[in-house]
């Protein structure tokens, strides 16, 4: 049976391609819980259409957190199974009444999952198919969030966070998940790349360059930046990381652009000689002689302002300054 047939029955509940956004996971892999493991809704609905409950859901959501600690999809399914979804609230039991134990679980090896706080729903599918190293369905859950909210509202609300959460997880584990930071951050790269629109072509006065300072390797905030600029029609040269001093003063002295963005994620690598020194070239006839404006991008560049450059905050507020400077 096909999504489009699956998803358009009507009724309560949700549809399995709801079902597996929600969780970060493929359909496929919801149908195939169904079928072989059981796990599937307790109702249908016109015929064939399979409609998931909140308590449905929730068996699934064990299963995932089970299946992401190594445990055996067999056996996960029937600790899920078996497992009690919470109850309604009906007000509190009568006294005389024993709740009765619940069916213990097995302890997770990875505790109980990223904390994600108040983030999106997105942040928690993304989270989970990146714990499962689950490549086919992090890719379109990453692509999903940006057509939905834009490469700006994704990376802000979306994939930071997550990429935060996974932060958090393996520095408070011993180092461990380490595959899991790596897995993501590859992932996400690929899916901006997919999403950037095609080169755009150089306007004299109007190109970006972007580079990491010597030392910096951390090039995704400025991939994101260099897709952002790009959807805007920006002109854009992209050096990635740790760029050498000779080479970023070649370039731009090649380049004669309108802006230098420098990222810094470490103070140890944000040279504020280097950004003055940049701020300070010049080029063209004499008379006319135009300076770039240097944008001093990172954590690492926190404190006191470095003379002659721009620290916007956070990327709506650095693409909004490009957009402005290649307008003028």
């Amino acid at each position: 049976m096909s999504e489009s047939t699956e998803d358009a029955g009507s009724g309560g509940g949700l549809t399995t391609g709801e079902v597996a956004r929600r969780l970060g996971v493929a359909p496929t892999t919801v149908r195939t819980w169904d079928h072989r493991y059981g796990l599937g809704p307790d109702r249908h609905t016109g015929g064939r259409h399979r409609r998931w409950t909140p308590a449905d859901v929730a068996r699934l959501e064990r299963m995932c957190a089970l299946t992401a600690t190594g445990i055996p999809p067999a056996e996960a399914a029937r600790l899920a199974r078996e497992t009690p979804a919470p109850a309604p609230d009906a007000g509190p039991e009568p006294s005389a009444r024993p709740r009765p134990a619940p069916t213990p679980v097995p302890p997770s090896r990875a505790g109980s999952g990223l904390r994600l706080g108040d983030a999106r729903q997105e942040c928690k599918g993304i989270a989970r198919a990146a714990l499962r190293l689950d490549a086919a369905a992090l890719d379109r859950l990453l692509l999903d969030a940006i057509r939905e909210h834009g490469l700006v509202a994704a990376w802000t609300e979306v994939i930071v966070p997550t990429l935060q959460a996974v932060g958090r997880k393996w520095e408070s584990s011993g180092e461990r998940y380490v595959e899991v930071e790596h897995f993501l951050s590859w992932h996400v790269s690929g899916a901006l790349r997919r999403a950037a629109p095609d080169t755009v072509p150089d306007r004299p006065g109007a190109t970006t360059v972007l580079a990491c300072v010597p030392g910096e390797n951390h090039t995704l905030a400025l991939e994101v930046l260099n897709a952002a600029l790009a959807e805007r029609g920006i002109p854009v040269r992209m050096f990635g990381g740790a760029l050498p001093v000779e080479s970023l003063i070649a370039a731009v002295r090649r380049t004669g652009p309108a802006a230098v963005a420098l990222w810094a994620q470490s103070r140890t690598t944000a040279s504020r000689p280097l950004a003055q020194h940049v701020a300070a070239m010049e080029w063209g006839v004499r008379g006319a002689r135009r300076s770039p404006l240097v944008l001093t991008l990172g954590p690492g560049w926190s404190g006191r302002p470095v003379p002659g450059t721009a620290r916007p905050h956070g990327l709506a507020d650095t693409v909004q300054a490009l957009e402005g400077l290649a307008a003028r």
